[in-house]
């Protein structure tokens, strides 16, 4: 299989164990959920067998139409999940001036607004594992974009700023909890399509991200002006995206599949036994953080998502200090996020592919690096091709949702490496865009805050490159 990790090679599995990480990959949790496809081959072979006591046993032939059913369902929720993980940012953005006007925000209370968002993924996504263990990834998706979806309904009513803010922080706790399951959802329903899923939900992540930042203000002017029916609109979408993780919330034993028209599935010989939505007793949780590839794919997360917010946040700024012109600063702005969609679909194909992802980790690295140079250096001569190189530098990000896919080999480290890389990495992005507004403040200019945007890719390369290391978690804990 082109797109299979080496950590879900069948020569790393215990014997007995089904392909593609089967018993044990479908434990995302301590509380597994029922999976109806445990293994690629099931999709295309209704029958397996297994050994037990010595003897071949055949389970009942599981029909292909519903599997293939499950996996279109889920593909479909991971889309439009994926579609909704940044609109509630993006598009205040667009508005946030409008929004602090009527809501009499002072300028530093909208300036901090601006750094809710890393730190309502760092605290919020501890929570993921937890909610995971308990009720199932997918009604834990499916919960969070139920919560998306309240959030930016009730923020367009806010009459005051607690209202406001309450609301806003509502949306974003569902975008935290589903940013942490994400790869959890891929690993469990796709372990030997990891790179592909992984890309498929990444450039629809980027696809949402531009076209609430681009259409936000269009489609308010369209609506009369009103900030409220501006950003109440994109509830809409939300409410979408729960529509498919429905029939699958109570998708969550082992042995027995629950979800509407999914066959039943039966635990692979040499799994460890379930009790109806008990744990399983083998997927032991991995202490990920004595791992030193947790830690390095943490801070490689972490570093990436500060230049992804600092460039978001500042770049139109530095572009018009330059003498370019504000229309023009704008389309800049949405040629480096639309460079995500479509390499946030082939990079992890390709990442997914490679024994080690170093390679791509550095290329990434020297593209931002060539990119804030041009910046400090022609800031406006060159200004097309540092808002490329600046966008494909920003591809870091689906490179790191896939190889926290690859660092492990279980379903139930993937989501404790997914809560503990994020968690650690939103934190650690939380001071760079106020850093380099307090620089640019109190240096008079750009060239000290380009400075530092260029140097922090040469520690996002170093630690880039240990964590794309071909070993997994549980190999080091």
């Amino acid at each position: 299989m082109p797109d299979e990790p080496k950590t879900l090679d069948p020569a790393a599995r215990p014997a007995g164990s089904t392909a593609a990480d089967g018993a044990v990959g479908a434990a995302t949790s301590a509380q597994a959920t029922s999976v109806p496809v445990t293994t690629a081959q099931a999709v295309s072979a209704p029958v397996t067998s297994a050994k037990a006591n010595g003897r071949a046993a055949t389970d009942s032939p599981a029909p292909a139409p519903a599997l293939r059913w499950t996996l279109g369902l889920v593909t479909v929720g991971l889309v439009l999940a994926a579609l909704n993980l940044r609109p509630a940012i993006t598009s205040l953005g667009a508005l946030l001036e409008d929004v602090s006007a009527d809501l009499h925000m002072s300028g530093s209370l909208a300036g901090v607004l601006t750094s809710v968002p890393p730190l309502c993924f760092a605290v919020f996504g501890i929570t993921a594992p937890r909610l995971a263990r308990r009720f199932g990834p997918a009604a834990v998706v499916c919960a969070g974009m139920a919560a998306i979806f309240a959030g930016l309904l009730l923020r367009s009513f806010a009459t005051g700023t607690p209202a406001f803010l309450a609301a806003s922080a509502l949306a974003l706790m569902g975008i935290a909890v589903s940013n942490i399951l994400m790869p959890v959802i891929v690993k469990r329903y796709f372990p030997d399509r990891v790179g592909s899923m992984t890309g498929l939900y990444s450039m629809a992540l980027a696809l949402g991200t531009s076209l609430a930042a681009a259409a936000t203000v269009p489609v308010t002017e369209a609506l009369g002006g009103d900030w409220r029916l501006g950003l109440g609109i994109w509830a809409v979408l939300a409410a979408l995206a729960v529509l498919p993780w429905l029939p699958l919330v109570r998708d969550r034993t082992l042995t027995t599949a629950t979800s509407p028209g999914a066959p039943a599935t039966t635990a692979p010989a040499g799994a460890a036994p379930t009790g109806g939505s008990g744990p399983v007793a083998s997927a032991a949780a991995p202490r990920v953080g004595r791992s030193p590839t947790a830690w390095a794919l943490a801070v490689f997360f972490g570093l990436q998502a500060t230049g992804a917010y600092i460039t978001m946040g500042w770049m139109p700024q530095i572009f018009r200090d330059a003498g370019v012109s504000a229309s023009t600063a704008g389309v800049l702005l949405a040629v480096t996020m639309v460079m995500g969609v479509p390499l946030a679909f082939v990079i992890p194909r390709l990442a997914s592919r490679m024994r080690t992802q170093g390679p791509i980790v550095v290329v990434l690295g020297l593209c931002g690096l060539t990119g804030y140079t041009g910046l400090f250096l022609a800031p406006a001569g060159g200004a097309w091709a540092w808002a490329v190189l600046l966008g494909i530098s920003n591809c870091a990000f689906p490179l790191a949702l896939t190889m926290i896919g690859m660092r492990s080999r279980t379903g139930v480290g993937v989501v404790r490496l997914s809560a503990f890389a994020q968690s650690v990495g939103y934190l650690i992005s939380i001071p760079g865009p106020l850093l380099v507004g307090v620089l640019y403040q109190h240096s008079g200019g750009w060239g000290l805050p380009i400075a530092l945007m260029g140097g922090l890719m040469i520690p996002q390369m170093i630690v880039g490159t240990l964590a794309g290391r071909d070993r997994t978690v549980e190999d080091e804990c």
